[in-house]
């Protein structure tokens, strides 16, 4: 029956991650599947369709405990916002309320003693939902593979770093998704108190170009920008992230290039042991994606 099964809430369902644990949950057909969304003609919408879909804005409390109603799973996956602290605090104060057994959520690849502020939240977050007696289960993401092929995507057959010959590790989001898919499904039986950490591979800028030359069949350059040019980048008018965010992304960079954070370039791979098999490659992300990648670098 419909209703014997667990309900699962996913955060950020139309989002790059959220929308792929939504597929996977869904075809699974072990779990009902609530998506919760702000925009209330999306709601109608989506239930016409016949999905579970509910009203829940993160910014109003009062919406949550509808949204909740005989959710026993949830994964928990915040915007890029300051905000991210009060919205987690009160979702997650009232998924304890509603009786929630387990929350998968995603956070991010530091050290305990990280000082880089949009980390920090994070960690201050995981560290409340530990504290709520729910049980709990952590991902830990290095930098999306997207973002090569999205805000990094090579132009005029250059690729651009702002991070010298530093390496960052790399994950696709397909398989940050896999993980938290098969947390939910499984539950806190078998995932409770785990930390996943994931970071495949890593490389520099020097090497990331040498990649897409080898995957395109293009002579992918290599420019290096300066601490100063990523703050001109994340302050223009245009930048789409909050001002407070987009500050500590430069945090980031600084110290990435400091040193501070040089853990930022370490493999820890926990995928072959979550999900049976070997988390997919940077050079096959890019393979995936080596027709775009080609129109963006020869424009």
């Amino acid at each position: 029956m419909q209703n014997q099964k667990p309900t699962v809430l996913v955060l950020g369902a139309t989002g790059t991650v959220g929308k792929q644990v939504v597929q996977t949950l869904e075809n699974s057909q072990a779990v009902n599947v609530r998506i919760p969304t702000r925009n209330q003609a999306l709601v109608k919408e989506l239930q016409s369709q016949g999905k579970d879909a509910v009203y829940l804005d993160l910014d109003k409390p009062q919406t949550f405990a509808l949204a909740l109603a005989g959710v026993e799973r949830v994964f928990l996956l915040t915007g890029y916002t300051v905000a991210m602290l009060a919205q987690s605090k009160t979702l997650v104060d009232a998924a304890k309320k509603a009786g929630v057994k387990h929350i998968v959520h995603v956070g991010v690849f530091a050290e305990w003693d990280c000082t880089d502020a949009h980390f920090v939240w994070h960690q201050m977050i995981e560290k409340y939902i530990e504290a709520s007696g729910i049980a709990w289960t952590h991902l830990h993401p290095n930098m999306f593979m997207e973002a090569i092929t999205g805000l990094y995507m090579p132009k005029k057959l250059t690729y651009t770093t702002y991070f010298a010959d530093r390496r960052i590790g790399l994950i696709a989001s397909s398989d940050i998704a896999a993980v938290a898919a098969k947390a939910l499904l499984e539950g806190p039986e078998k995932h409770a108190g785990q930390h996943y950490w994931l970071s495949v591979e890593s490389y520099n800028g020097k090497e990331i170009a040498e990649i897409l030359s080898e995957v395109t069949g293009l002579e992918i350059g290599i420019a290096y920008k300066d601490i100063e040019d990523f703050r001109a980048m994340i302050e223009a008018p245009d930048f789409p992230v909050e001002r407070w965010y987009a500050r500590a992304n430069l945090d980031f960079v600084e110290q990435v290039l400091d040193g501070r954070m040089a853990y930022m370039a370490t493999v820890r791979n926990d995928i072959p042991y979550v999900l049976g098999r070997p988390a997919k490659t940077f050079r096959e992300h890019l393979l995936e994606h080596r027709e775009a990648i080609i129109r963006a670098a020869t424009e």
